[in-house]
C-alpha cells in the first residue's frame, strides 16, 4: 500500500492546501548543507546589472517534479542541496553561462506545512517569486495580492479520472456526471464548487473524503471516479499501482470550463514596480529555460529525482513518472505556446472567466476577493519575450 501526502489544491472558506499525490516513504536522509556561494561573473544575460537580488528565491507548491523543470533547468553546475530546508541553490545560468546572481528553489507542500505559496510570500520577504493558481490569487487578493508574471503551464493538469472499462462511453466530465458515478475529491476544492454549481456533476454524486490514496478507487472496482493530475496519476495507476495495473481515462478540469493558470510565477503586487527591471531580464530567462528543459529533460530530471530522494518528505517520484510527465505535458498542450507563437503569457479573457466564476463562490464562503478586482490586476505580460516559444 502506498502512503500519500497532500499536493496543493485551493480550498474555499479557509486559506489552506489539500493534497494529491501517490507515494511511498523514502528512507534516504541528508544533513543540511550551507547555502551556495555567490555566482561569479555573468554571461550574455547579467541579472545583477538588471537589478535582481543576489539570490532569487522561488517558492514552489510541491516537491520537485517535472512540472517544475523550468526552475531546476536554470541551476548551474554543482547546486547545493539543503535537505533540512527542502531547497536547492546555486548560480543561476542562462544559455550555459552564469547570470551574476544565485537561484534558490524551495519546495512546497509538506515542506511548508501545506500552506499556500501566497501566504509564504507574505510571511517571508526573502522569497522573490512564488507559484500561485489563478483562483488562489483571486481568493487571497484582498489581503495578499499577487501578480502573475510568467505562466509555465498553459493548461492546468488537474483532471477527473475514471475506469474506461466501467464507463466506455464517457469522454468528458459532463458525461461522467450523467452516469451517477460518485466523484471523490478533496473537500472544499474550489473547482468542485464550480462543477456542482454548474450542475456538471450533481452535488449528490460528489464525495469530499478523498485522502490521496488509491485504496477507495481500487475498492470500488471501477464504479467511482476520482480527482488527479493528468501528468501524474494515469501513469502511476497503469504502471506502478499493482492493485490496479491498467489504464484510467480522464478529462481535464480546464475542459469543463474552469481555465485557471496553475503554478503561475507571481510577485507580491506591491513589489511589481520595484521588481520590473529585474523581471524584464529574468522572465525571458525562465521562458528559455522551459523551452530548453522540454527539448532535453534528462539531466534536469536526474537532479529532480535526486532532490526527491534527499528531501525524503514521504513522497517518491520515479524515473518513469518524470519521463512520462514530460511527454504528457507536451502531448496534451499543458505546456506550449497557447494561441500564439510564444510561451509564458496570460490570456486576459481566461482570467476574467475564472474571476466571474469564483467571485460568488469565494464571497459566499467568506473569503471575498478585493473590492473592484479586475482581471488585469492579476497578471502582466509586459516582461514576456515574444521571440521565445516552442517550435513545431
Amino acid at each position: 500500500m502506498r502512503i500519500s501526502v497532500p499536493r496543493s489544491i485551493l480550498t474555499i472558506g479557509v486559506i489552506g492546501l489539500t493534497a494529491l499525490a501517490l507515494s511511498a516513504c523514502s528512507t534516504t536522509t541528508t544533513a543540511p548543507v550551507a547555502s551556495a556561494a555567490a555566482g561569479t561573473g555573468a554571461g550574455a544575460v547579467d541579472l545583477a546589472a538588471a537589478g535582481c537580488p543576489a539570490t532569487i528565491t522561488i517558492q514552489t507548491d510541491w516537491n520537485p517534479e517535472s512540472e517544475h523543470g523550468h526552475l531546476y533547468q536554470m541551476l548551474g553546475p554543482n547546486p547545493v542541496v539543503n535537505a533540512g530546508k527542502k531547497s536547492v541553490s546555486g548560480a543561476l545560468y542562462a544559455g550555459g553561462k552564469p547570470t551574476g546572481v544565485n537561484l534558490e528553489v524551495r519546495s512546497g507542500g509538506p515542506a511548508i506545512g501545506f500552506q499556500t505559496v501566497t501566504s509564504q510570500l507574505y510571511t517571508d520577504p526573502s522569497i522573490t517569486l512564488g507559484y500561485a493558481n489563478t483562483d488562489e490569487a483571486i481568493q487571497l487578493s484582498a489581503k495578499m495580492p499577487t501578480t502573475g508574471v510568467f505562466a509555465p503551464l498553459d493548461i492546468n493538469p488537474q483532471m477527473i479520472m475514471w475506469d474506461p472499462a466501467t464507463y466506455p462511453n464517457v469522454k468528458t466530465i459532463a458525461d461522467l456526471g450523467k452516469t451517477g458515478a460518485v466523484v471523490r475529491y478533496f473537500g472544499g476544492a474550489a473547482y468542485m464548487e464550480y462543477l456542482k454549481s454548474a450542475n456538471i456533476i450533481p452535488a449528490a454524486q460528489t464525495d469530499g473524503s478523498y485522502d490521496g490514496t488509491p485504496a477507495n478507487f481500487i475498492a470500488s472496482g471501477g464504479k467511482d471516479a476520482q480527482q488527479g493530475f493528468a501528468s501524474a496519476e494515469p501513469y502511476s495507476y497503469e504502471n506502478e499501482i499493482k492493485a490496479w495495473d491498467k489504464p484510467v481515462a480522464y478529462s481535464l478540469i480546464n475542459d469543463a470550463g474552469y481555465p485557471i493558470y496553475a503554478a503561475a510565477v507571481s510577485v507580491r503586487s506591491a513589489d511589481l514596480t520595484k521588481m520590473a527591471p529585474c523581471l524584464k531580464a529574468l522572465v525571458p530567462v525562465m521562458q528559455q529555460a522551459e523551452v530548453d528543459y522540454f527539448a532535453s529533460p534528462a539531466a534536469t530530471n536526474t537532479l529532480i529525482l535526486d532532490l526527491v530522494n534527499q528531501f525524503s518528505t514521504g513522497w517518491t517520484y520515479s524515473q518513469g513518472q518524470a519521463d512520462d510527465s514530460v511527454k504528457t505535458q507536451l502531448a496534451l498542450g499543458l505546456v506550449g505556446n497557447g494561441t500564439n507563437a510564444y510561451m509564458g503569457d496570460f490570456d486576459a479573457a481566461r482570467i476574467q472567466k475564472v474571476l466571474d466564476i469564483t467571485t460568488p463562490i469565494f464571497t459566499s464562503a467568506g473569503t471575498a476577493p478585493a473590492a473592484g478586482l479586475k482581471a488585469s490586476d492579476l497578471f502582466t505580460n509586459e516582461f514576456i519575450d515574444q521571440s521565445i516559444g516552442f517550435k513545431n
